[in-house]
């Protein structure tokens, strides 16, 4: 498809690596990848398993490796431990007792590692997806789950979401997935903006969007949505935290309304990073907001590990 000279410049940075999905001194690991973003997608899922994932597999994860393993933000560590365990080529499935054991970032992370590699454009998004319901859910019941995707270039099409997550028949099982993981139906995955959106001006309800429905935490809503439009503009901008990376937050807790100057504000930046995303925007608009900018340290809410401060990798983009 036809490349404008914004288009052109974003699929350049998309291509090269960022601190977070840099392999460093394990890219030889790389080595004979195949250039199919699907099969790139199928090794991605044979290296990692989910947190939540361990029954569909009949396994049990390791107290350490269920706490420690998806606090590892970048992927030259995620590498150290997957060689550790199994020092097989990466092509090669693993058990699920020596994969890695992730959340949905490192699925998409690594993925998006993997891509960069061989030159293809490639960056993560922070939305929410309609699929982890189970396949006899009625439309009118279906929860929004916190998720991320891989974002990568097609030259025909352009811009297609992939989930790796959903490459194996053993996962997929369980969830309302009836369309190829290479090409994730937009509304069936709303980045962050888009869900915004849909809350605001579109009518959805804020309470079938978040991590867990409201009955099982606070965790969910328009506050949770505005985090998730933080984190998917910084990814963006090849800053992919975790996902309970934390800054600029809002006065207020988890479940609490937003304030009506913070809704105007998201109201302003959720088009930014919706649709048809505009390169230059998101770049200006991540330099330039105090607010949005990601900062050197930022506080690390880790669901096992607890609060602390951590100074991230920097790259001078």
């Amino acid at each position: 498809m036809p490349l404008t000279a914004d288009l052109s410049t974003g699929l350049a940075f998309y291509a090269a690596q960022s601190p977070y999905s840099d392999p460093g001194a394990l890219a030889h690991r790389y080595a004979d990848f195949p250039r199919d973003p699907a099969q790139l997608a199928g090794i991605t899922r044979d290296l990692l398993i989910h947190r939540l994932e361990d029954a569909f597999y009949d396994h049990t994860h390791p107290t350490d490796r269920l706490h420690n393993d998806a606090e590892t933000r970048y992927i030259d560590d995620t590498l150290r431990i997957l060689v550790a365990r199994d020092p097989a080529p990466l092509t090669l499935r693993r058990t699920p007792g020596d994969r890695f054991v992730g959340v949905c970032r490192d699925f998409s992370l690594l993925h998006c590692s993997f891509l960069r590699h061989l030159g293809i454009p490639a960056r993560i998004r922070s939305g929410f997806a309609d699929y982890f319901n189970s396949p006899d859910t009625d439309a009118s019941e279906l929860f929004h789950g916190d998720h991320v995707v891989t974002e990568y270039w097609d030259d025909d099409r352009g811009w297609l979401l992939a989930d790796s997550q959903l490459t194996d028949s053993t996962v997929t099982d369980h969830w309302n997935v009836d369309f190829d993981p290479m090409d994730v139906p937009r509304e069936r995955f709303l980045v962050a903006g888009e869900a915004w959106q849909a809350i605001r001006t579109g009518g959805a309800d804020p309470t079938t969007f978040g991590l867990h429905r409201p009955e099982e935490g606070p965790f969910w809503g328009e506050r949770f949505v505005a985090g998730n439009i933080r984190l998917d503009l910084a990814a963006l901008n090849k800053v992919e935290t975790l996902l309970w990376d934390v800054w600029s937050e809002d006065e207020g807790k988890p479940g609490e309304p937003l304030p009506e100057a913070s809704r105007a504000f998201y109201d302003r930046v959720a088009p930014v990073v919706s649709g048809e995303v505009a390169f230059d925007a998101v770049r200006k608009l991540f330099t330039e907001d105090d607010t949005l900018r990601t900062p050197p340290t930022v506080t690390c809410y880790a669901p096992f590990n607890g609060p602390s401060q951590v100074t991230l990798r920097q790259a001078d983009f």
